[in-house]
């Protein structure tokens, strides 16, 4: 294999410029994972995996809910890890087999992470005390603010960026793992977090908003230049 194409193995999804803390970690495993992975494991069928953990992870807060045992939400770790590892593997290991569907893999995702975004905030808001219900709620809204940014992003700009910051999925993952843990062994956790975590996101989201109603009015005024150009030829 000539180092050009593995070059552009590592590089993954083209479109998506990294800018998380772990990425210098996080690519290389991942391109690791792609070289060792079985070929029966296609991208639509590692989609399904990443959503299997969302699921396990839905599943650990409710049964905790219900319950009444806080043990069970550390089911909701190795969630995260399977999902970590379906979600960051299917687009990754399509464009190293060469068999990349841009738009397709693009419109799932974007459809998976709605839907691992819904199954993962009903879990904690079966899982947390009625008073503090209205907190998942919030939070749920500020992480799709940031989903919804970053779609329009591209959009705009042509460039898809997956991380608000240098806080991406792979951080927030392990965030909210080390979150659930620090919840069972000192209860009341996430209700802190939940607190910090949606006063974060709306700083975050509010700066990414600006800055990407900057860049829609750039690319108006180079419209309307292109426009203007075209019509005195």
């Amino acid at each position: 294999m000539s180092n050009s194409s593995e070059d552009k193995k590592q590089k993954g999804s083209i479109d998506r410029n990294r800018a998380n803390l772990l990425r210098d970690i996080e690519q290389p495993t991942l391109l690791f994972l792609c070289r060792i992975t079985p070929k029966f494991l296609t991208p639509d069928l590692l989609t399904a995996i990443g959503m299997l953990g969302t699921l396990i992870i839905f599943g650990a807060f409710y049964v905790a809910s219900v319950t009444h045992e806080k043990i069970y939400i550390l089911w909701a770790v190795l969630g995260f890890a399977i999902n970590w590892f379906g979600d960051s593997l299917d687009g990754r290991i399509a464009y190293y087999r060469n068999i990349p569907r841009k738009w397709y893999g693009f419109a799932l995702d974007c459809v998976m992470d709605w839907m691992s975004l819904v199954f993962m905030s009903a879990g904690f808001f079966f899982y947390i005390e009625d008073t503090f219900k209205l907190y998942v709620y919030l939070f749920a809204c500020n992480y799709g603010w940031v989903v919804l940014v970053a779609q329009l992003r591209y959009k705009i700009t042509d460039k898809y960026s997956i991380d608000p910051g240098p806080i991406g999925p792979t951080e927030i993952r392990i965030l909210l793992c080390l979150v659930i843990i620090a919840e069972w062994y000192f209860g009341n956790v996430l209700i802190y977090f939940s607190t910090i975590g949606n006063a974060v996101f709306l700083l975050i989201n509010l700066v990414d908003t600006y800055k990407l109603l900057q860049a829609g009015n750039a690319r108006d005024a180079e419209e309307k230049r292109l426009k203007a150009e075209a019509a005195q030829k």
